[in-house]
């Protein structure tokens, strides 16, 4: 196979990766960004945390609300736990590092808030304590995986949603994952700003 063949692969495999995605989970991200607009509304905010290149998701989500998705709007409070490398570094050496993002949600979350967590559904410890820590609080899960869900998709409720990419591939799951927090933050904004 030449380099051009492979590229052409890539290609293909994640356009197959987002129609299965279109077409299977229309529906649930609709309903995630109704969860989100509802606790918005309510003076709640949005809490989330990733690992690895899923942070930069969640970075992504928090710049999207606390500045502008397309339009100029007021700012939406989204707190990225994991954007301060002291606070995190901290905690992972202190505590250890299954802790870096509980601990924040614990001091930060209300009940009422809505968490998003972003993994491949590989082993994530301090995501799975994330959401035990938010459901301590009262505060629903909005989980956008991948893979068989992991480790993850068993600790969700009946109150929280998992958003399954339908790969196994960690980065066609997170360039999906990109296009569902493109997604998410639209249907926000044309809901709360028309």
């Amino acid at each position: 196979m030449d380099l051009q063949d492979r590229i052409i692969n890539h290609f293909s495999d994640s356009i197959q990766t987002q129609q299965e995605t279109m077409n299977g989970l229309c529906e649930l991200i609709e309903y995630a960004s109704n969860r989100l607009v509802a606790a918005l509304l309510n003076d709640k905010k949005i809490l989330a945390c990733g690992n690895g290149a899923s942070a930069t998701t969640v970075q992504l989500l928090a710049a999207a609300m606390l500045n502008q998705y397309e339009i100029n709007r007021p700012a939406l409070p989204v707190i990225a736990l994991n954007t301060d490398a002291v606070t995190l570094t901290a905690i992972a050496n202190h505590y250890h590092f299954d802790e870096v993002f509980a601990k924040q949600l614990r001091a930060l979350g209300q009940s009422g808030d809505i968490l998003i967590v972003y993994t491949d559904g590989k082993h994530s410890n301090n995501i799975a304590k994330t959401i035990n820590a938010a459901h301590d609080k009262d505060i629903s899960v909005i989980a956008l995986t991948g893979n068989n869900g992991g480790m993850i998709s068993p600790l969700l409720d009946e109150t929280d949603i998992e958003i399954r990419v339908p790969s196994m591939s960690s980065s066609h799951i997170q360039e999906i994952h990109v296009m569902v927090t493109h997604c998410l933050c639209d249907l926000i904004d044309h809901q709360l700003f028309g």
